[in-house]
């Protein structure tokens, strides 16, 4: 591969190297494109522009390097430092999870049950790297929100995040373990917790447990553990006629978490999420207008 790489002729050439380096990758072609647009500092079109472009040796050099990471296991997001959520890029680092694309129908579940022109206040538990509350305050202009996050550097790139999409003057980002540096009332409380039980680690593909935070992955047990504590407060923090939503990984912990809820959150209507491929994704908590619980 090496080899195959640095002699290739062209950019076209040198992708396709690169792509062959990549068996065990999903989508090697794909990977090795994203990896020359990086290298490269060009967009889609000007990649396939310039596919009959000389191959300079500085930019196969480094597009290597990139290869050879990406082929020990390393997520491309992590190498390129960049991962696009709800349209918007988002800076990340091994100190936060990678934004998955199946996390935006939670966005959109919000924004289904929510009038966009009121003002309100969103709390983001387990910001990370803030991709859900920019989301959500990009589409919400009267809103204000808070990230919290256990992890100082979480807070730092949730920060910085907030700040390149223009958001810092609505988003506050803080250090909290959950609710513990939290005061006040939240129109919209969002959740994407750990929530991979701790022996399914072994099953994991290796981009993700040998990369990703543990912190921000695995969850006891069950994998619920994260949400038994949230649940525990949240009636104190989520206002009447306000909205929790999680996300969860399996039908299984999405029965349990209904369970659960409902005993902590009795007067709350209950609505399952599902991504684009139908598949169970996370649950709304829906407080009934005029009750308390």
């Amino acid at each position: 591969m090496s080899a195959d790489i640095k002699n290739a002729a062209t950019i076209e050439s040198m992708i396709r190297a690169g792509a062959d380096a990549l068996p065990y990758s999903q989508s090697p072609r794909l990977d090795a494109r994203v990896l020359a647009k990086f290298v490269l500092g060009c967009d889609d079109a000007a990649l396939i522009a310039r596919a009959t472009d000389p191959a300079g040796a500085s930019a196969k050099k480094k597009f290597k390097e990139f290869v050879f990471r990406r082929a020990a296991g390393e997520p491309i997001a992590y190498i390129t430092g960049e991962k696009e959520f709800w349209g918007m890029p988002f800076r990340v680092t091994r100190d936060v999870l990678i934004p998955r694309g199946d996390s935006e129908c939670l966005v959109e579940t919000v924004l289904e049950h929510t009038d966009k022109s009121a003002p309100m206040r969103v709390l983001d538990l387990g910001t990370g790297s803030g991709c859900l509350l920019c989301a959500l305050l990009n589409e919400l202009p009267m809103a204000t929100g808070v990230g919290v996050d256990v992890s100082a550097r979480a807070v730092e790139i949730a920060r910085e995040n907030a700040k390149a999409l223009g958001l810092s003057g609505r988003a506050e980002v803080i250090l909290s373990d959950w609710f513990s540096n939290i005061s006040g009332e939240f129109d919209i409380i969002i959740a994407n917790a750990p929530y991979i039980p701790d022996g399914d680690r072994p099953d994991l593909r290796v981009d993700v447990s040998d990369y990703e935070p543990s912190l921000a992955l695995f969850a006891g047990d069950d994998g619920l553990d994260p949400y038994r504590h949230i649940l525990d407060e949240i009636g104190d923090y989520l206002a009447e006629n306000g909205l929790f939503v999680v996300e969860y990984g399996s039908p299984d912990q999405g029965a349990q978490l209904r369970v659960m809820a409902a005993s902590k959150l009795p007067n709350a209507a209950q609505i399952v999420i599902r991504d684009i491929a139908a598949r169970e994704r996370g649950l709304v908590l829906s407080r009934r207008a005029g009750k308390r619980d």
